[in-house]
């Protein structure tokens, strides 16, 4: 099979699925022209996540070449993400506390009324019978989530969604002069913005329970140094921000395409809980993850050598037919539900929990607001990396 990561098929990210079935079925381990591999079946992305000797994170020796020096280079060589222990582990403590079973229930409440409040003002943005629910309303929730655990000012946060999709935007395959740019400008008046916001939060602490930023500078798990705070604070909102959007507006897009699915969830709302998993695995927020071998390593008898790139191809390891039955098919109440879309092993994603109980939260009082909404048009991501909509225009009907 022939398919070149930096250069796909120009409707690869309105469907990139049939592609993805030819990788499994053909070349679950396809080289690339500059060294690297992808990797498509899920038995392989599951023991490469729980494998972090011979798989590393740490994405210093790739970004170096692709950033230069550059504010790029330091906040995706410096976030937790893209690191290995011992400040994967520091920080990761560090975060665990605010992400507890109880502090997420705790912030249920809030959320309820912030998707009512965004519900109730969907009609005033109605033009010409549609309103984009990208823009009202699934990218609202979790910049506003996030915004309340880093106690920001409600005034300071218009320009968070446009810092993050320039940050992230950045992390894909290819990437123009002005991408680029515009990546590096967003690092930068980012880190100004959380330097100020922490100074303030030096003389004037928070509740460290509650308050992720002095929770950050406060702990007794290591203090971390000035970078390493900044960078992953705004790694923490640009990973909390990007996922939770796509994840809402998948569904939405999903079940409008899925009538029947869509009255399965009406006439029984309580699949909302295991809905979102099929949401999460159907249409994964995130395509891609890497990893860089850190030694010699051979994966389905194909030999490769240490230092090399692998492209983790989750969106078509969460079809895999060897993992899941029908893979093709959108399962509202499928059980087991083993999906990738939060990673896997140690680095699985720290905020799963809150990202699950915002799709749910967000979803499940859409359609009960508006069962019956028509997608109207659609605009797609061109983002690799990443999978969700940049426009979802909906006509609404209250039910």
């Amino acid at each position: 099979m022939i398919f070149d990561l930096t250069s796909p098929p120009k409707d690869f990210t309105d469907n990139p699925y049939p592609i993805y079935r030819q990788l499994r079925d053909e070349s679950p381990i396809l080289a690339q022209a500059d060294g690297s591999f992808l990797v498509s079946s899920y038995s392989l992305l599951d023991s490469i996540y729980r494998d972090t000797t011979r798989f590393s994170s740490n994405k210093q020796a790739l970004f170096g070449p692709k950033y230069g020096d550059s504010p790029l280079y330091e906040h995706h060589t410096t976030s937790l993400v893209f690191n290995d222990p011992p400040l994967h582990t520091r920080v990761r403590k560090v975060l665990a506390g605010a992400m507890t079973p109880s502090a997420i229930s705790n912030m249920e409440i809030g959320l309820v009324e912030l998707v009512d409040a965004l519900l109730d003002n969907l009609p005033k943005h109605l033009s010409n019978g549609t309103v984009d629910l990208i823009e009202h309303f699934a990218s609202k929730i979790p910049i506003n989530v996030i915004g309340n655990l880093f106690d920001m000012p409600f005034e300071d946060r218009g320009p968070l969604r446009d810092w993050s999709l320039a940050i992230l935007g950045a992390l894909e395959p290819t990437l123009t002069p002005e991408q680029e740019q515009q990546g590096n400008n967003a690092v930068t008046e980012f880190c100004d913005y959380l330097a100020m916001l922490a100074a303030h939060r030096r003389k004037n602490p928070g509740d460290p329970d509650t308050d992720v930023l002095t929770r950050l500078m406060f702990s007794d798990k290591g203090e971390l140094s000035q970078s390493e705070l900044l960078q992953n604070c705004i790694f923490i909102l640009n990973a909390g921000h990007e996922t939770t959007t796509n994840l809402i507006g998948n569904a939405l897009g999903c079940l409008h395409e899925h009538p029947t699915q869509l009255q399965r969830l009406l006439l029984s709302p309580d699949l909302i809980n295991t809905a979102v998993d099929e949401f999460l695995r159907y249409e994964s927020p995130n395509q891609l993850g890497n990893r860089l071998t850190t030694c010699d390593v051979i994966l389905n008898d194909t030999a490769i050598k240490a230092g090399t790139n692998l492209h983790l191809m989750i969106g078509a390891a969460n079809r895999d037919p060897a993992a899941f039955d029908q893979p093709e098919a959108l399962q509202l109440n499928r059980k087991p539900n083993r999906h990738l879309a939060f990673a896997g092993g140690p680095h699985s994603c720290i905020g799963l929990n809150l990202a699950r109980m915002e799709g749910r939260i967000a979803i499940g009082r859409f359609m009960q607001r508006f069962p019956m909404y028509k997608v109207r048009s659609s605009t797609r991501s061109p983002r690799l990396r990443f999978r969700g909509y940049t426009e979802l225009l909906v006509s609404l009907t209250a039910g």
